[in-house]
């Protein structure tokens, strides 16, 4: 007897999201070294050009704010369109924000440089959704481990990024800018030819084909799908996730491990400039906890596929409390300690991006993925940019140890939650 294939296990459509992989790990290294020049310098400008400590984390909760409130957009041009035109659209989005940051830069101006992180954000939009893109072709077995190569990609512009902002320093020079605004310009480059390079590559779209696949199977099932689903409304997404109770932890998951990471990330830079620590090691720094947030990520999707999801983010609950202790116990300036912790709270956002992640991907039909998808970013994304900015206000008024106590409370809230749902399931089987 010939074995049956469901449309998704189909060897031709293997072959092509074999490809969609490949091309979305060479965009995701590209706007990883965009989104990493960025953030490495973004808050020791904004105190350099608002002059002040407490506004400083302004740049980074405006780009974190655009990157949640641009996936409504992108969401919706996905869904009507494809993940093509979508992801293009906020790199090019990016590419603006990043050259009114590089104005904002040289000239003083506060409002620009907020202006541009919010464009800017955009670039993180294209990031976060190139992962969902992994998982439009993947079987079920194997979503996990493909969401994670491409989650992995990242590590290398990631990790290169805030490295280049030596020469950087020797662009801006040639260009005739103030010393860190090529931290920008290479953002500039990185975010294009990500965008040449999806607008090239990615065809046939993921998302386009795992619909015809699904529509073949099922045609009635498409054919109910409600018109705001296929319209990518966020709206619509946020009833699913509220009435779905896989997505609705996977959302928590990743949000809350995205709030703890973006919180304690942003104060680092200032946290050790306090201590005189020079650029160079603060980039440093910075670099080997976004080699945390992404080197491991296929361990995290190999995991998720053979253990659950569940546990991956209890024990990404784990090493964020541990992360949380060991840099809130550090000394201004740069430690070991300090260094240890960041490249922790990396690792531990990693279990909780790519487990909730998958968990989301999986729970809905495909469908309703692009409108479920963008909400639950979109939620991450808000979240995450209050967070940062009552970071800056905590580091202020007391300091970076009460900052990461703060962040520790949130992990295990995240635990506890988990660990509830775990025990609703096992009664429910």
């Amino acid at each position: 007897m010939t074995p049956t294939t469901t449309p998704l296990a189909d060897p031709q459509s293997q072959h092509v999201q074999s490809r969609t992989v490949l091309t979305l790990m060479g965009s995701q290294t590209l706007g990883g070294i965009g989104v990493a020049s960025g953030i490495a310098v973004a808050a020791i400008v904004a105190a350099e050009v608002s002059g002040s400590d407490a506004l400083s984390g302004l740049a980074t909760t405006t780009q974190v704010l655009g990157g949640a409130l641009f996936t409504i957009p992108v969401a919706a041009v996905m869904a009507r369109h494809g993940r093509r035109p979508g992801l293009v659209m906020a790199y090019l989005l990016g590419t603006l924000g990043a050259f009114l940051a590089i104005t904002a830069t040289a000239t003083g101006a506060f409002w620009l440089l907020l202006l541009g992180t919010t464009l800017f954000g955009a670039s993180t939009t294209a990031n976060n959704q190139a992962r969902y893109a992994a998982t439009d072709l993947a079987t079920p077995e194997r979503r996990g481990r493909q969401l994670s190569w491409v989650v992995w990609a990242t590590t290398i512009g990631s990790v290169l990024g805030p490295n280049l902002i030596g020469p950087g320093r020797w662009i801006a020079g040639q260009l005739g800018l103030p010393p860190l605004a090529g931290a920008w310009v290479l953002s500039m480059a990185g975010f294009a030819l990500a965008a040449l390079l999806l607008q090239l590559l990615l065809r046939p779209d993921p998302l386009r084909l795992s619909r015809e696949l699904a529509a073949r199977a099922a045609p009635a099932q498409e054919q109910a799908m409600p018109v705001s689903a296929r319209r990518g409304n966020v709206g619509t997404g946020l009833r699913l996730i509220a009435a779905t109770p896989a997505a609705l932890w996977g959302t928590v998951a990743l949000t809350v491990g995205h709030v703890v990471m973006v919180a304690v990330m942003v104060m680092t830079p200032l946290h050790m400039r306090h201590g005189d620590a020079q650029i160079e090691i603060i980039g440093l720094v910075i670099s080997l906890h976004i080699l945390g947030m992404y080197g491991l990520a296929p361990v995290a999707g190999q995991l998720t596929d053979r253990f659950g999801a569940d546990r991956v983010v209890l024990l990404g609950v784990a090493i964020l409390l541990t992360s949380t202790v060991l840099a809130g116990l550090s000394a201004v300036g740069w430690s070991a300690g300090l260094t240890a912790g960041l490249v922790l709270l990396g690792l531990g956002w990693s279990c909780t991006m790519v487990a909730g992640s998958g968990t989301i991907a999986g729970a809905v039909p495909v469908a309703e993925r692009a409108a479920v998808q963008g909400a639950a970013d979109l939620v991450m994304g808000l979240s995450a940019a209050v967070g940062g900015a009552l970071a800056g206000v905590v580091m202020d008024l007391w300091g970076y140890g009460v900052l990461n106590a703060a962040a520790a409370a949130a992990a295990l809230a995240l635990g506890a939650f988990t660990v509830a749902r775990r025990r609703v399931v096992s009664l429910g089987a």
